[in-house]
Order: structure tokens, then sequence, then C-alpha cells
């Protein structure tokens, strides 16, 4: 690579972290930039999965003081995601690369709808439950469940995971948007995390543009996490359904 090919991938990681910790598309940002400076996909897919963990970790600590209001969900959050990125990992180098990518732009479609859709969703609920029933602040079953599934994605491919986490934790939790958004970085960090470890031993990297991915990643990890406390809910939410609409028209184009 040359020096302008570094700067761009550095670039690169820059926007991607900051979209990690704020509308939650990073890789949609990034993976198009390795394939385009010729790394074979499915190099440039696990390399970008292992160079934006600076991302998550940067954007978590930045939330940590969101992230201690609700410890046991934190906590449950990170097993369910980490455990389901196995298989996304797996599926991954075992599949081929055609397999999911049909159905994931509309899968993101629909995810958006439902973040777009979740005040709603969310007033319809309260109002079906009693007075004295207290806010969700605990995953349910179901919840977990789709979490975990949400993990697997994040595990195979990841665009748009964290828009898909908005939408299951914001449905499943009475939280307000700020912890939720912290929740989904730190999801997206345990999938790449787990899934980053297999690819280090199984699967081909670009060691180069790991490295300049990091660089860049942990930087706008750190600063989007600052960014998106500071946003409104209401125009975070816009922006989430934005970005995610935008991740799928891409990906169907």
């Amino acid at each position: 690579m040359t020096g302008t090919e570094h700067l761009i991938i550095i670039a690169a990681g820059l926007g991607a972290g900051l979209l990690t910790s704020t509308v939650g598309v990073a890789s949609l940002v990034s993976f198009p930039v390795l394939v385009a400076l010729g790394i074979p996909p499915v190099v440039a897919n696990a390399s970008n999965t292992v160079g934006l963990i600076p991302a998550g970790l940067g954007g978590s600590l930045g939330y940590r003081r969101e992230l201690r209001e609700q410890p046991a969900v934190t906590w449950l959050v990170v097993a369910t995601c980490a455990i389901g990125s196995i298989g996304g990992a797996v599926l991954l180098l075992a599949l081929p690369s055609g397999v999911f990518e049909a159905i994931v732009p509309w899968l993101i479609l629909f995810t958006c709808l439902i973040v777009g859709a979740t005040p709603t969703i969310s007033k319809w609920l309260r109002s079906r439950r009693p007075d004295e029933v207290a806010p969700r602040t605990k995953m349910s079953p179901l919840t977990t469940f789709f979490a975990a599934l949400t993990g697997v994605y994040g595990g195979y491919f990841g665009a748009g995971s964290g828009v898909m986490m908005m939408a299951v934790l914001g449905l499943g939790l009475d939280l307000e948007l700020r912890i939720v958004n912290a929740l989904k970085t730190l999801a997206v960090l345990a999938a790449n995390v787990v899934a980053g470890l297999i690819f280090v031993f199984v699967a081909d990297l670009d060691y180069t543009a790991v490295g300049l991915l990091a660089i860049g990643s942990v930087v706008g990890g750190y600063a989007g996490a600052h960014i998106g406390r500071v946003l409104p809910p209401t125009l975070l939410r816009i922006l989430i359904v934005l970005a995610g609409i935008i991740a799928a028209v891409t990906m169907l184009t």
C-alpha cells in the first residue's frame, strides 16, 4: 500500500469508530474501503472485524458511566453477543459468502422500522400493563434470544448489527436511549472481540489494514461516545434510522 492508501484506511477507521458509538453501521464505511483498495472480500471482512475492536473499546470507555447504571444488563449483553458471535464467525468461514447477504439488507430495513417505531410501540406496551408494574430493566428470555441472534450476525458480517441491537434492546427494555446506545456499543465490541480472536487463528488477515483501522477507530469510538451522549434522543433515533436505510440501500445496489 502507498502512504495515501494508509491515510485512507486510518480515515475509514476514524469514521467507522464514530459510527460504532453513535448510529451503529461502522462496517459500511470501513469494509468497502478495504475492498476498493484490492483486499479480497473475505480477508477484508475478517480484517475489518479485528481492526474495529478498538472502536468498540474506545466507545465503551466513553460510555462507562451509562454502563455502570445497568450492570446486570451490561454483563448479559456481553455474554449473549460473545456466544452468538462464535456461531457467526464459524458461518463466515464455512458458508458461501452469498448465503445471508441476500436477506441482510431487508433485515436492516426492518430493524430501522422497529427503531423508528420503538417510542410508539413502547408506549402501547406500557398502556397494556398495570400501572404498578415496574419498568423493564432486566432482559427477558425472548430479548436475550434475539440479542444472541444479533451477536451471530455481528460475528458473520456485522454491517448494521448496531442498529439491530438498538431495536432488540429498545423493545425489550424500558431504558433511556443513551443507555441503550451504550449497551449497543458494548455488544458490538463483544461480538468483534470473540469473532476477531477466531479470525486471528484460522482466517487470513491483512495485518497492515488491521493496524491502520485500529489507529483510527479507537479515536473515533471514544469521540463518538461523547457525541452520542449529548445528541437529543429524537435526533439520535432519526440518525440511526437514516444510517440503517443508507446501509441497506448500499448493500442492495
